[in-house]
């Protein structure tokens, strides 16, 4: 029986999306990407009766962790969770911090969240996938996906790593993403397969190609669906 449920929250002024993972059988809960106004996550947390009791970290650019400080002062027992690799390329985990690998699997309550590891927009970038849902962070935005010309970024890869994850999910799981620039706020992988352009790419040169010279590396806000030619 899935007893999971999220909560999302468009937070600071680069259209962040931080989401809440809460188990409703135990009333553990998991912030994913804690950043910006994280005093509305802690407000809804004691409200719902919840215990955050984990912090999953898809990727250690600034606009996803700079409210990880805060959430630790008011939640010091609750686990840090990232991907060794990440943990490499940040080079500032926390040394607390429990690190991951492709396919582990954090149980929160009776959810059990997989870590998919999907390196391109940083080397240790990560998405979480329960029940019907995964939280791509910078991987895979709605109609979108995360750029590669930042440090540590590698298109080839990226390309790779949303090839696996179409291959891994299964199409009727929803997708939430880390940011804010779609059409819509949430849709199912199906359609990201259907109308995503990126996903579109049959090789990885082409991926590259579009990824950094084409579509080049600012957002056209909002994405919006592109059917295959």
């Amino acid at each position: 029986m899935k007893t999971a449920c999220i909560k999302s929250f468009e937070l600071g002024n680069m259209d962040n999306f931080v989401h809440l993972i809460y188990d409703t059988a135990s009333k553990r809960a998991a912030v994913v990407d804690p950043a910006w106004d994280v005093s509305d996550i802690i407000n809804f947390v004691k409200a719902q009766g919840l215990t955050l009791t984990d912090i999953l970290l898809t990727h250690s650019h600034y606009d996803h962790i700079n409210g990880l400080s805060m959430i630790r002062d008011a939640y010091p027992e609750a686990k840090i969770h990232l991907s060794t690799a990440e943990a490499s390329f940040w080079g500032n985990a926390p040394k607390t911090a429990i690190l991951h690998q492709d396919n582990d699997v954090i149980q929160l309550g009776e959810t059990a969240i997989k870590v998919l590891f999907t390196p391109g927009h940083t080397p240790g970038s990560v998405c979480y996938y329960f029940d019907d849902k995964v939280v791509t962070g910078d991987s895979l935005f709605i109609y979108g996906c995360g750029r590669c010309d930042l440090p540590g970024g590698d298109a080839a890869e990226l390309f790779h790593s949303l090839k696996d994850l179409v291959a891994r999910v299964s199409p009727d799981t929803l997708v939430y993403s880390g940011h804010d620039y779609g059409v819509e706020k949430v849709t199912t992988l199906a359609a990201q397969v259907a109308g995503n352009p990126f996903l579109h790419c049959a090789t990885s040169a082409a991926f590259v190609h579009y990824r950094m010279i084409e579509h080049d590396q600012t957002r056209r806000s909002p994405f919006t669906p592109v059917l295959r030619a």
